[in-house]
């Protein structure tokens, strides 16, 4: 089997991901259907609209976090169908809605599973991918957020074509979330559970399999026996230091370096602006002098040229060119596009005529710019950095802490506010995130983010110092030993771990 096998896994695992872009892209055209708005006595730009759409990115802090457990104990497969089961009840209460508290409802239970899903999907295809390749298999994550994205704009654009005394209009965007749900659910109980997680079960024979249905390629045998022999290594040396809690995870200086990376390559993708044009980019539009049916028709055009630059780019280029460059790259190539973006809303006001159609082109091509740039940038690197870089010991609950504060609770900021704010100072709105990729993002990436292309995820973690275990603080194995009651004796064998042996050479 090998690639295609674990192509596969990565496409339909990715159906969470699909969910992702789907959930967030579908009320940027339910705002615009008349019925919607009549029904729920509303404007696309009142505090209503941004509170529907900061309780879906609040509920996916909690489900983020809420993965962080579910992903340790259950596994990392359980936790993508959770997600999906939770969305499928999302939507029914979104698709069905008969008054607001229902529609918050359903999209507070709708974020609740992306964030599970969008904690657990990268970490499940990061653990199961090849390191020559683990770019181009995570990458997918963002493919088929874009995807999402594209689906959900043109079954709102279709829907739209419907009388405006018609609910079909917004009703059936979101009982659309329901398909790819039930897709979810049904796929991955043909698909394997994480080798990593099957070996930190006890189960190592079934993780041997998985191994070989994931990479064997008829001639390397070798190396998938050396790959285990290390993940069976490392899992054993952390296991040894297993500390109950989520503290833990600020307590050892090399898991809170590479928890502070993780939330920050997180936190930096939000305030690229990315989400707040994916949301109102209909009110952005408005403001460029795009109205009516050129609107959506306009938003579903933008909507595929980010798939097509993502799809670019984790085939051609991210496991090439590796993490950092892109990184530094987009930062600088979105805060250009974004300043012209602001240049050009400051003309159209006063404008008419052919010189206002041309401003408004323009202003239509930066934004276009933004979501190309972010495609070869933050947009994949984002989750594979976040998942490659968490060690075994604290990767569920530390991907689920970087999804869930960097990426849901910064998001559920932005979306409360960004339609007050591009309501009211329209253009000046863009320099929020022009002053933080200058002042913070750049410059962190630059001086403190590390290149981790083509390296095993144990191999990643010499990067940091030392093996994923680390240094434990003073007395902290005692206070280990006596939550659990163990004998005190036993600790000799645990310090002696604290040194890092060598990772075995893979082929």
């Amino acid at each position: 089997m090998g690639l295609l096998f674990n192509i596969g896994l990565a496409f339909f695992a990715a159906t969470g991901s699909f969910l992702f872009g789907y959930d967030s892209g579908v009320m940027t055209d339910v705002i615009q259907s008349p019925n919607f708005l009549s029904f729920f006595n509303t404007i696309a730009s009142s505090p209503i609209i941004g509170a529907i759409n900061s309780t879906f990115s609040g509920g996916a802090v909690f489900g983020a976090l809420m993965g962080g457990f579910t992903m340790d104990r259950l596994g990392r497969k359980y936790t993508i169908q959770i997600g999906a089961c939770i969305n499928l009840l999302g939507a029914c209460l979104q698709c069905g809605a008969r008054n607001l508290g229902m529609i918050l409802v359903g999209r507070i239970f709708a974020g609740w599973a992306i964030g599970v899903m969008s904690m657990s999907v990268p970490v499940y295809q990061s653990e199961c991918a090849h390191p020559d390749i683990r770019g181009f298999i995570v990458g997918i994550t963002q493919q088929m957020i874009g995807i999402g994205f594209i689906v959900s704009t043109w079954v709102g654009y279709g829907s739209s074509k419907v009388p405006a005394t018609s609910a079909f209009s917004w009703r059936f965007p979101l009982a659309f979330q329901a398909v790819p749900c039930i897709i979810l659910i049904i796929a991955l109980f043909f698909f394997p559970e994480s080798p990593r997680h099957l070996v930190e079960t006890d189960r190592g024979d079934e993780a041997m399999r998985v191994l070989h249905k994931l990479h064997f390629n008829g001639h390397n045998e070798e190396w998938i026996q050396a790959e285990y022999n290390e993940i069976k290594l490392t899992i054993e040396a952390e296991k040894a230091l297993t500390v109950p809690g989520w503290k833990i995870m600020f307590q050892v200086r090399p898991w809170r370096i590479r928890l502070t990376h993780a939330v920050l390559v997180q936190v930096f993708t939000q305030m690229t602006g990315i989400n707040v044009i994916g949301y109102y980019q209909t009110i952005m539009y408005n403001n460029l002098g795009i109205t009516g049916g050129r609107n959506l028709l306009v938003t579903g055009i933008y909507n595929c040229v980010g798939p097509i630059a993502n799809f670019i780019f984790i085939t051609l280029f991210l496991d090439r060119v590796g993490r950092r460059k892109p990184l530094l790259f987009g930062t600088v190539g979105i805060t250009i596009a974004l300043i012209c973006e602001a240049a050009i809303g400051s003309q159209i006001a006063g404008a008419t005529g052919a010189r206002k159609d041309s401003l408004s082109i323009a202003g239509v091509f930066f934004l276009f710019c933004v979501t190309v740039i972010f495609s070869f940038s933050f947009g994949p690197v984002s989750w594979v950095y976040m998942s490659e870089i968490m060690p075994f010991q604290i990767r569920g609950r530390g991907s689920a802490f970087a999804t869930g504060i960097g990426n849901w609770l910064v998001s559920t900021v932005w979306s409360q506010v960004s339609p007050i704010g591009l309501g009211h100072i329209t253009y000046k709105f863009y320099f929020v995130f022009v002053a933080f990729n200058v002042c913070v993002t750049f410059p962190t990436i630059y001086l403190f983010f590390v290149e981790t292309k083509k390296m095993s995820l144990e191999e990643i973690d010499l990067l940091f110092g030392e093996r994923a275990l680390g240094t434990l603080p003073e007395n902290l194995e005692q206070k280990s030993f006596d939550a659990k009651g163990a004998d005190p004796e036993n600790q000799i064998a645990l310090t002696e771990v604290h040194t890092p042996a060598p990772a075995p050479a893979t082929a």
